[in-house]
């Protein structure tokens, strides 16, 4: 472990570097001067502080804290991230609005405090430029590497306490130039068009001068030589249940009811919640008493449709240690439980969504990363931390039930991991989706809401206002196309009234549900 302090601008002690001195690194920038550390020193843990956080620097912690190789920590006591708040004008991702009080998977690191492994400052080779500000490489570092397997979070115990600092402002220069770097170009001008239309300023310089430098998105960086290994120990008792929703679909849940009583390492319970909304109908499921099968079922037959209501019911009866969320029309391979435990226990991951597509449904992602969502027929998630969290049925007969349960747990601090491997294969069913026509609260409103008012809820729950006003401004030009209205003032006010009927339900969908 090797720990560089710097005053913002310059190294002015290093700790554990016997290989250098600050004498020898003098007008060096302090990415420049961490990556000749790791040249010196290829096996260790780089650290970096600044001097006046010095004495709240948890080193007792580390240790726990870097439980792989593949990590990059930071913490920034300040409630304003490097690049500020209109980054959310272009970047739409759960990554922007990071929960400060707990580890929350982000890309905006900062030069406060933290952390990264030698191995993998080696692997850039040279492939990103050791940028002079230092908050401006380590950002550039993690947007650049969270796709590739880097695993990056804001995490608060690097610090004992948190007394709030007051951030340097970045300017609008920076702003766009890290959209020019990391977004496609097209960002960057829609990140011009949002700042008129919502903050009345219009940076033209700022938006000239980004198209002078390079974008980095095209680096190759290969981070797969970076062997993982957590020292967390999340997988004991290695129980799980078994959670699936069904309707309609008896010989499908028959057929993964079978894959799960030919695994090599069986589950303990399977929580079935069957729905059927038509009054004075019984269980189709007969099989589920007649056949025998090598584990607990338990069985529950409701005349309430609603996945997000039948997940709630079996969160509730869960007894395991590990809880697999799995649909109706999936099939998995005889060893699938015993490799997704072991994959778990190799990243120290407390929640994760495998892949899962269709028959013949080519492969995009390779790589362990940070995902954006959570599956909620495709996913691993330890007991302990559902507790707290339930499927909010206003989202109900919608869409967004999985990204927002997703967020229940990362603000929690609990980050979910997406895994290639093992494969899910998704049958889609034909008889899937909403196979019952709810009836919706706004379905007879003379102005129809756009977007969904589900959509709109996920909104104003979980992201922050430049993502809300950037998603209204993305969401006006799309659908322009699509609709009848081409006279475009006219177009404007009835887009308008649509958004607001989208955000009256969404906020009748937040009181109804009690969020």
């Amino acid at each position: 472990m090797i720990i560089l302090y710097h005053n913002g601008k310059d190294v002015v002690e290093m700790a554990n570097a016997n290989a250098l001195g600050v004498a020898t690194v003098g007008g060096r920038s302090i990415a420049v001067v961490l990556f000749e550390i790791a040249q010196a020193h290829p096996k260790e843990l780089l650290l970096w502080c600044h001097q006046d956080l010095k004495e709240q620097f948890n080193r007792q912690e580390i240790g726990n804290l870097f439980h792989h190789h593949k990590l990059l920590l930071s913490y920034n006591p300040s409630d304003t991230p490097f690049l500020g708040e209109n980054i959310g004008y272009i970047d739409a991702s759960l990554f922007i609005r990071a929960n400060k009080q707990v580890p929350y998977a982000s890309w905006q690191m900062s030069s406060a405090v933290g952390g990264i492994q030698a191995a993998v400052l080696l692997a850039l080779n040279n492939a990103i430029p050791m940028d002079a500000n230092f908050d401006y490489f380590l950002c550039s570092l993690a947007k650049l590497l969270m796709p590739k397997g880097l695993l990056c979070y804001s995490e608060p115990r690097l610090l004992k306490s948190h007394s709030k600092s007051v951030a340097p402002k970045t300017s609008s220069y920076t702003l766009f130039r890290f959209v020019k770097q990391h977004y496609r170009i097209r960002w960057v001008f829609l990140l011009l068009l949002n700042l008129f239309l919502y903050e009345r300023k219009f940076p033209l310089l700022p938006f000239l001068f980004s198209f002078f430098h390079k974008n980095r998105n095209k680096i190759n960086i290969d981070l797969e030589a970076i062997k993982v290994q957590s020292s967390r120990k999340v997988v004991d008792q290695a129980t799980v249940d078994v959670i699936i929703p069904t309707i309609g679909r008896k010989d499908y849940l028959h057929a993964i009811l079978e894959d799960l009583k030919a695994q090599t390492q069986l589950p303990a319970n399977v929580i079935v919640v069957e729905q059927n909304p038509d009054e004075g109908s019984t269980s189709e499921l007969d099989y589920l008493t007649t056949a025998a099968w090598p584990f607990a079922i338990k069985h529950t037959f409701t005349h309430q449709a609603g996945a997000c209501n039948a997940r709630n019911i079996a969160l509730s009866q869960i007894t395991s240690e590990w809880v697999f969320f799995a649909d109706d029309d999936i099939r998995i391979g005889v060893d699938f439980i015993q490799k997704a435990l072991e994959k778990i226990n190799d990243f120290g991951a407390e929640a994760v969504s495998f892949k899962c597509l269709l028959k013949g449904q080519k492969q995009r992602n390779t790589t362990v990363f940070q995902w954006s969502s959570f599956g909620s027929g495709c996913s691993f998630a330890l007991a302990e931390i559902l507790k707290n969290c339930s499927f909010n049925r206003g989202y109900e007969f919608g869409f967004g039930e999985d990204g927002d349960f997703g967020m229940q747990l990362r603000h929690q601090g609990h980050d979910v991991l997406y895994l290639p491997e093992p494969e899910i294969l998704h049958l889609k069913a034909p008889v899937g989706g909403f196979r019952t026509k709810p009836t919706l609260q706004w379905q007879n409103d003379d102005i129809q809401p756009k977007p969904s008012p589900t959509v709109m809820l996920y909104q104003l729950l979980h992201t922050t206002p430049a993502q809300t006003n950037s998603y209204k401004t993305t969401l006006f030009l799309k659908y322009y196309r699509l609709q009848k209205i081409k006279n475009p003032i006219r177009y404007y006010c009835t887009f308008q009234k649509q958004w607001a009927r989208s955000v009256f339900w969404a906020n009748k969908l937040k009181r109804q549900n009690e969020i």
